[in-house]
Parts: C-alpha cells; sequence; structure tokens
C-alpha cells in the first residue's frame, strides 16, 4: 500500500515529528506485522529517527547540522540560493528514506525515538510517501 503524508514546514531549518502521522496512516491500513518505508521527493530535506522527547535536542541538531553545513555563497552549484546548495549536502549526509519495523500495529521504536523529517529550505509543502508491506 503507497500513501503520501503531506507536511507543511516553517521558514529556515526545521525538524518536523512526524511520527503519530505515520502511525496513524498504519492503523488504517490495518497492518499488524510489517515494514514501513518512507521516503521524500525532495532534494533539500532529510528523513531520520532521533529522540523526540526534549525539544531542545531538537533545537542542537538543527544547530548542529548548520554549524557542519553553513550556508554561505561559495557552494559551485548556485541555482536557487546558498541555502538552496547548503540543503542539497545537507541531505546527503541525513538521507532520504528510512525503513521501520511494524509490530503488534506500532512502529516498532525506542521510547524515546521519533520519525523526524528535516527541513533544510522552508519555507515550504512536502510530502512523505509511505510504503507499508505487511507480513504474510
Amino acid at each position: 500500500m503507497l500513501k503520501k503524508l503531506e507536511i507543511r514546514t516553517q521558514a529556515g531549518e526545521s525538524l518536523v515529528d512526524i511520527t503519530e502521522d505515520i502511525q496513524k496512516i498504519i492503523h488504517e491500513a490495518g497492518v499488524a506485522e510489517g515494514i514501513c518505508v518512507a521516503a521524500i521527493p525532495h532534494t533539500t530535506a532529510g528523513l531520520t529517527v532521533n529522540s523526540g522527547l526534549d525539544t531542545k535536542t531538537l533545537a542542537d541538531i538543527v544547530e548542529e547540522v548548520e554549524r557542519l553545513v553553513p550556508t554561505r555563497v561559495d557552494f559551485q552549484h548556485q541555482y536557487d540560493t546558498p541555502r538552496d546548495a547548503a540543503g542539497h549536502i545537507k541531505s546527503v549526509l541525513v538521507g532520504c528514506s528510512i525503513c521501520l519495523i511494524i509490530s503488534s500495529g506500532r512502529l516498532l521504536l525506542g521510547h524515546s525515538q521519533s520519525v523526524l523529517f528535516f527541513e533544510f529550505d522552508g519555507a515550504r509543502d512536502r510530502q512523505v510517501w509511505l510504503r507499508i508491506l505487511a507480513d504474510q
């Protein structure tokens, strides 16, 4: 089953917790055991799993990725903006897909883990595509 999750991100860089949105789609699909593959069709965004318990953790992650790949004007590719160029590099580092286990009708995550959409060049309308595969 293929489903699309739509997100409107804030300006600049941010992490959006999409765990419950994905969980709702899995529940509606009625899948008890299986796999959920999440992928994005964007080159200035990413997907990751990390702690969503403390919003300061999210702020630290955003700040540290910005420190590692700052927005600057000396990138060789400047098709859109310097933020766009930096976003392309950040997307490569974070990744654009994840594979999640479904067990007992829920995502199999640690107690502090969340599925996070990483925006590098917002505000934008974004999509997360979910392929949900049930065990036979």
